[in-house]
């Protein structure tokens, strides 16, 4: 409400000066008090009904000047009016309105024969700075507008990457681990009374799957802490690691060759992680839907890109497949990982087994001119 307040006062005093120095031929009258403050009221309805009030502003100050009273600012409510409904959008019902407004001023100065053509050219020139300045905030707002729009949808599409990175660490490290936990549970059961010592392994290895796997769980989730925390202790796994896979394998009782061809070369950032995590979840589903006590890891270096290769021989278990509980997300994820960095991923049967292929980039691209 302290616009249309500020914007009557200027209104009032202002008519009111202009009456006591120019001497018009008719005086601020009755009408006259209520013109000058009926458009300023108005103003309080601007924020809702923005093309209703210029509207109104419009008629209000073309029955002012149709009464032939003291000229003042009474166009202050007009002006007012008329920028809030270019803001709002309505355009066409604020250029009727300043159509509109000047062709009732004109009319009244050919029946009073007050006609000018300087004073018409300064009023023309008027309106038109009045609406160049409404048309540029009018341009300005949407500009911010458009800005903040871009930055909400980026600032979002980076926290969903994020949460979809995370949840992709989660489940890598989660299904490798448990899985792995799994089979030496059942292991440590069907052993614990006829050959303890070896229930006693099964339950080491638990232990240990288990504090490696909060381990990397507490590094992934150290991602999502509010900047200046401590950044992770560990390192982030790499191919450097993939004996470790063999030997979580192992313990499982599935025995993966490892093997790798041509020379290692300095990886870009991610490559390693996402090769290292490719393999993981693909021994992992070798364990949990295979029959296979085998497996073979093939890490081929090239010129330029990185070839993995996870196979076993097969058959699919008896219990694998989807009573093994699978959501189908590991594959979704290799494939989310190599396509991030700029590779692929292709998993199938092959013969009796199953094999996942992965090609990821560990050059960028050559650009011509």
């Amino acid at each position: 409400m302290f616009l249309p307040v500020v914007v009557a006062v200027v209104q009032v005093v202002g008519t009111q000066l202009a009456q006591q120095h120019s001497h018009p031929q008719h005086s601020l009258d009755a009408l006259g008090y209520v013109l000058l403050l009926l458009g300023p009221a108005l103003l309080a309805f601007r924020d809702r009904w923005p093309a209703a009030v210029c509207a109104g502003t419009t008629a209000v100050a073309a029955v002012y000047l149709w009464a032939d009273l003291p000229f003042g600012p009474v166009f202050l409510s007009f002006v007012v009016g008329f920028v809030g409904a270019v803001l709002s959008g309505h355009r066409r019902a604020a250029w009727l309105s300043v159509g509109g407004l000047y062709l009732v001023h004109l009319a009244v100065a050919l029946g009073t024969r007050s006609f000018d053509t300087p004073s018409e050219l300064g009023l023309l020139a008027w309106l038109l700075l009045v609406v160049l300045a409404a048309e540029v905030f009018r341009s300005r707002s949407e500009h911010r507008e458009q800005w903040r729009q871009a930055r909400a949808e980026r600032e979002q599409r980076i926290a969903d990457e994020q949460r979809i990175a995370v949840a992709r660490e989660l489940h890598d490290v989660l299904a490798h681990s448990i899985s792995l936990i799994n089979v030496q549970a059942g292991v440590a059961l069907e052993l614990l009374d006829g050959d303890p010592e070896q229930a006693r392994t099964a339950l080491t290895t638990i232990k240990q799957t288990s504090k490696d796997a909060l381990g990397e769980v507490r590094q992934v989730l150290g991602t999502l802490r509010a900047p200046g925390s401590a950044a992770p202790r560990a390192p982030e796994p790499g191919l450097d690691r993939l004996d470790e896979l063999v030997r979580q394998a192992a313990a499982a009782g599935l025995t993966v060759r490892l093997h790798t061809e041509g020379g290692p070369v300095p990886l870009p950032q991610g490559v390693g992680l996402a090769a290292f995590r490719i393999v993981q979840e693909g021994l992992t589903n070798v364990i949990r839907h295979s029959s296979a006590r085998t497996a073979e890891v093939v890490v081929t270096y090239r010129d330029a890109d990185l070839l993995l290769r996870v196979a076993d021989p097969g058959p699919l278990s008896v219990t694998g497949g989807p009573r093994a509980g699978g959501s189908g997300s590991g594959l979704a994820g290799m494939r989310e990982r190599a396509a991030a960095l700029g590779g692929r991923v292709s998993a199938g049967p092959q013969g009796t087994g199953f094999e996942v292929r992965a090609e990821l980039p560990i050059r960028a691209p050559r650009e011509f001119p």
